[in-house]
This record gives structure tokens, sequence and C-alpha cells, in this order.
């Protein structure tokens, strides 16, 4: 994958010898950040590895973005599942949020 900045494991795609997600990295660079600002949310990062993961969504982007959209449709089922799965849970929560919020 990638010069070596990005690797597959575990289902996923990260950041080569690091627990940070390629998907974190390009969300926060949809979202406008700065490499600079990247790695300082992710101090273990350096800015050679943010600019690397970047420059490897920026070389796969039609591959990237189409694990990005199988990560958001697998998530939206896992979470159509669990409110399946336990109704009541979902219909508390916005009441105990409320009350969190409130003390």
């Amino acid at each position: 994958m990638g010069q070596g900045y990005v690797e597959a494991r575990e289902g996923g795609r990260y950041v080569r010898g690091s627990r940070v997600s390629l998907d974190s990295i390009v969300y926060g660079f949809m979202d406008g950040q700065s490499a600079e600002a990247i790695a300082q949310a992710y101090p273990v990062l350096t800015l050679e590895q943010v600019y690397g993961a970047l420059t490897y969504y920026l070389a796969n982007r039609a591959e990237v973005d189409a694990y990005l959209a199988a990560q958001r449709t697998d998530l939206e089922e896992k979470r159509a599942a669990a409110r399946e799965a336990d109704p009541m849970f979902y219909q508390k929560l916005p009441a105990a949020r409320r009350t969190a919020i409130a003390s």
C-alpha cells in the first residue's frame, strides 16, 4: 500500500506503525484541517506520516472514497441492528442525555 505510510490491517486502513486510522486523517482533511493541525490532534504521528497518509489518499482517492463509503454503510447497518436489538435503550437515551446535561 502506498509509499509505506498506510497499511491494511484488522479490516481497516491505518497509518503504518500506529493505531490511527486513515479515516481519521482523511476526515480531518475533508473538514479543512491542515496537516499540522491533524498532526497536533494525533501526537503519536509525525508531520511526515500525516503528509504521507494524505498523499496516499490523494493518489488513491477513488479507492479510498469507496472504502470510506463502505465503512459508513457498515456503521449504519450496525447502528440499525443495535436499535432493533434494544429499542427501549434508544427510547430512553434522549431523556438520559437531557438529565446529564442539566446536572
